[in-house]
């Protein structure tokens, strides 16, 4: 039986400078979610039903409901704190 074991990131503290960081991954998270559905043939639908292809979270970031953009926002808050745990560092160039 598989057993995930996810690495401990509980003691890496995030930056407030990286906190901007996190609503950006999110966001791009879930567009390549959606993209992924669409070229699956999943359409924008009130229920999700896996039969018919049609879900209610094929919208824009934004309209997402603050339970679905949490689960997005994990995700890139769990890959910043491993890129940091990891030893890399994170730092936007100068434009």
């Amino acid at each position: 039986m598989y057993e995930p074991k996810p690495m401990d990131t509980s003691d890496v503290v995030i930056p407030d400078a990286l906190l901007v960081l996190t609503e950006q991954i999110a966001e791009n998270v879930h567009e390549v979610w959606a993209a992924g559905r669409v070229a699956e043939g999943w359409t924008y639908g009130e229920t999700r039903d896996d039969a018919k292809k049609t879900t209610p979270c094929l919208v824009a970031y934004a309209d997402l409901p603050e339970n679905e953009k949490d689960y997005d926002r994990n995700t890139a808050l769990e890959t910043i704190r491993l890129i940091l745990k990891l030893g890399y560092q994170i730092q936007k160039e100068d434009s």
